[in-house]
């Protein structure tokens, strides 16, 4: 079932004041505001799976970045948020997911008519996927999925830049060692 993302839908994120109120996605990424998200890397052994956004998404549609990474609804905890989002995204459920550090950035990103701001405070989870891995992905969200090394990830970044969302550069090149140390992909960072 496709169902067509609605920008204007209220997330959390800080006013002027500090105080986090619910705001118009789209009018939080206009301005920049300072707001929670979540993402979340799920593992194979040596593999991640990242997704490639769908081309509808009003911003960085198109792009591959980490497997999920959306915003939390009003009065949604981060862990509640990852998995409801796991859920409808790819169709994983079940997979034990743990917290492991937090983040902040800002970045430009591309938006369909214009450019708008992410200015995240992000809680990152990772999961651990077996074989096999069943999934279903919700095409108004997700165009394709693929498992890929982290050093081929890596070099695929380095090479083609434009083709990667903001953040998952900003994870990979500043955050690596705090996302993955407790995977068997500490080795390679």
């Amino acid at each position: 079932m496709v169902v067509m993302e609605k920008p204007d839908l209220p997330i959390p994120a800080w006013d002027a004041s500090g105080a986090l109120v619910p705001l118009g996605k789209l009018a939080v990424h206009r301005q920049g505001l300072r707001h929670p998200a979540v993402s979340v890397f799920v593992l194979r052994g040596q593999e991640i799976l990242i997704q490639q956004r769908a081309a509808g998404k009003y911003h960085t549609p198109g792009l591959w970045a980490n497997t999920c990474c959306t915003h939390p609804n009003w009065g949604e905890s981060a862990a509640e948020c990852a998995a409801r989002r796991l859920g409808q995204e790819l169709g994983i459920s079940g997979l034990a997911l743990r917290h492991v550090g937090q983040v902040e950035y800002r970045a430009e990103v591309p938006g369909v008519r214009e450019p708008l701001i992410e200015h995240e405070v992000v809680e990152v989870f990772l999961g651990e996927a077996g074989w096999p891995l069943d999934l279903e992905l919700d095409p108004g969200e997700v165009q394709a999925v693929r498992w890929v090394s982290l050093d081929d990830l890596r070099a695929e970044i380095a090479a083609r830049p434009e083709a990667f969302t903001p953040w998952l550069r900003i994870y990979l090149e500043k955050h690596a060692a705090m996302i993955f140390r407790s995977s068997e992909l500490a080795g390679s960072i």
